[in-house]
């Protein structure tokens, strides 16, 4: 199932490309996706924080399924459900599961869930909304998953990701070749206008190291971070071009390494105790109560 972003210009997303990006890079994600485990740790350390005792539980682009296998061991006794756009990333989440630590699996967009309201007490979202046009609706669909008091908690990349490669195209040419990531507070306002409760935003900035720009591409590609906007060159890259971009990126160069930069929002919001009573779904649209979802990976159509 799959809902289209609301159009925002040049740095509009993809959808389709995103799905493509990432089930390209299924195979091989997890040798190169050392930020993303990084991240994935602190936010599943920050559930010790709260006190709560699921019985559904949410991993909202799950990837190859690593959060979800931490979440069914951390939660036992709760149905977790691992969604992703993709769907050669849960084939290799299916991989993960062991015979005691089985987790369901569904391909679907986050912008359109295909559960009922109040199905889950906790969200779990790792380094997935920034592929995202409207974290506005994704939120709001997040809220209605929720069970009153249930969690959200997320991670997703601010505006300062990647500072050094943007700049460096930016002295080649105009086209998009890095996404727009969006603010903390911006992102702050948006669970608030879902009408989740209780925001606690706050960033953290990572480094990663390389010994040239080829090997930052590299990774890059590896974990599926195409440059899905609708702004960026649809020709292939002269070689010129990437020579000038490779001499700009340099200048950011010390003690023998290229930083890449990544800033790291955190966020965690409560879906009210008190719901109002939930709306029908739009004509058309289809919820599924997580009693049918089979243990084979489900797709929606859209």
């Amino acid at each position: 199932m799959s809902q289209e972003p609301q159009d925002d210009g040049e740095y509009a997303i993809e959808r389709r490309e995103v799905r493509r990006a990432f089930g390209r890079a299924a195979a091989g994600y997890d040798a190169a996706a050392e930020l993303q485990q990084r991240v994935r740790g602190e936010l599943l350390e920050r559930l010790d924080l709260v006190r709560i005792d699921p019985s559904a539980v949410l991993d909202l682009g799950a990837g190859t399924g690593h959060a979800a296998l931490a979440l069914k061991r951390r939660y036992p006794k709760a149905q977790v459900v691992a969604l992703d756009l993709a769907e050669s990333m849960l084939r290799e989440a299916g991989r993960r599961q062991t015979l005691i630590r089985r987790f369901r699996r569904v391909c679907a967009d986050a912008a359109c869930l295909p559960f009922r309201p109040a199905s889950f007490d906790i969200v779990f979202s790792n380094l997935m909304l920034q592929w995202c046009d409207d974290p506005d609706r994704v939120f709001a669909e997040c809220r209605r998953v929720l069970r009153p008091g249930g969690l959200l908690s997320f991670a997703s990349f601010g505006p300062d990701t990647l500072v050094e490669l943007r700049r460096a195209w930016a002295a080649v040419d105009d086209h998009v070749h890095v996404s727009r990531f969006i603010d903390m507070h911006d992102l702050g306002d948006a669970l608030v206008r879902a009408g989740l409760a209780e925001p606690v935003m706050d960033v953290e900035r990572q480094v990663l190291t390389y010994a040239g720009v080829r090997e930052l591409m590299l990774d890059l590609k590896a974990i599926g971070a195409h440059n899905a906007s609708a702004g960026r060159s649809r020709g292939l890259t002269g070689k010129g071009a990437l020579a000038r971009m490779i001499a700009a990126y340099e200048t950011f160069r010390r003690d023998g390494r290229l930083p890449a930069t990544y800033e790291v929002v955190f966020g965690h919001a409560w879906a009210p105790v008190t719901e109002p009573r939930p709306r029908p779904p739009p004509s058309g649209e289809a919820r599924v109560p997580l009693s049918q979802i089979g243990r084979r990976l489900e797709r929606g159509d859209g």
